[in-house]
């Protein structure tokens, strides 16, 4: 039988990946290549998308859809040692699926590798921070603001696209999900560890600065 919790955070994943490929892609369809408009529809579309995902699946699993956030879970006994795995192995592969499944539903070849280049010292020191703030409002929001904690979450992702340099990935599932495909919101596979690596420093620092 399959477990719920695995299953959830499968789909969930891959829900807010389609989202962000999704409205990457009709926001380049539909603003005549002005990257400003289509960055403003795909942050809007991926708060949205993110809010609703949380809302109806995190009575379930949680609503992790990041592997950043069930390591910081399990850190506080919020997550099982035998949750943590598969937990993020449905989180990887439902992102990758996510993508799949988008390229799909816009007529493009299913399997992609991105092409746009996102490196530089500034976009990892953004990774780092935007990190930061996206895990200690998750922390801090479960712990003094759970009941609107998904509205929190959603509106920092959606500040996060336009505040930061690297656009506020902060989660290594999205991370390599995204370098599968080469529309706006890819990345190339030779940046992925650029911005892997900052989130888990970021992760290393929160949990070294709420360590009880």
């Amino acid at each position: 039988m399959i477990n719920k919790k695995y299953l959830t955070e499968f789909l969930g994943t891959g829900g807010l990946l389609s989202v962000i490929t999704g409205s990457g892609l009709m926001g380049q369809a539909l603003s005549s290549g002005n990257d400003a408009v289509t960055l403003l529809g795909n942050s809007i579309a991926t708060g949205a998308g993110l809010y609703v995902l949380i809302m109806i699946l995190g009575p379930i699993s949680g609503a992790h859809f990041n592997p950043l956030v069930s390591v910081m879970a399990y850190t506080h006994k919020q997550l099982r040692r035998k949750d943590l795995l598969p937990y993020i192995a449905s989180q990887i592969t439902g992102a990758i699926a996510g993508v799949w499944m988008t390229h799909v539903m816009f007529n493009l070849p299913i399997i992609q590798t991105s092409t746009k280049i996102r490196s530089g010292l500034g976009i990892w020191i953004s990774e780092v921070i935007a990190t930061l703030i996206l895990l200690t409002v998750i922390y801090l929001g479960l712990k003094y603001a759970k009941k609107h904690i998904a509205m929190i979450v959603a509106l920092t992702v959606t500040a996060g696209y336009w505040f930061t340099s690297s656009t506020f990935f902060c989660n290594p599932a999205v991370t390599f999900a995204r370098s599968l495909t080469d529309t706006f919101v890819g990345i190339a596979p030779e940046n992925i560890l650029g911005f892997v690596f900052p989130q888990i420093i970021a992760l290393i620092l929160i949990l070294q600065i709420i360590k009880k």
